[in-house]
């Protein structure tokens, strides 16, 4: 079978982010004054060929820890669904 798994990856709320306190100063420039905080992340989309949904979990979860996320520095999330026929196409 094969899986979607979507991974976001932020940095953890002790973790200064100095990107996203360069993107609220850009906002709060162009008046966009409600918006009181930013925190940037990355998102990325896995296709996994796994026998079923926790089997394709495992894998994304080892990934994220081994590559995808720094485990000093950021906290991930990792959501996983069926592809089916029609998804995929």
């Amino acid at each position: 079978m094969l899986f979607k798994a979507k991974v976001i990856v932020t940095l953890r709320k002790s973790i200064l982010d100095v990107q996203g306190k360069a993107v609220l100063h850009a906002l709060k420039s162009l008046a966009y004054s409600a918006v009181k905080s930013v925190r940037i992340g990355k998102y990325i989309e896995l296709e996994i060929e796994a026998q079923t949904r926790e089997a394709a979990l495992t894998l994304a979860e080892s990934a994220c820890k081994k590559l995808l996320a720094n485990p000093v520095m950021e906290d991930f999330e990792v959501e996983v669904e069926e592809l089916t026929q029609a998804s995929t196409q």
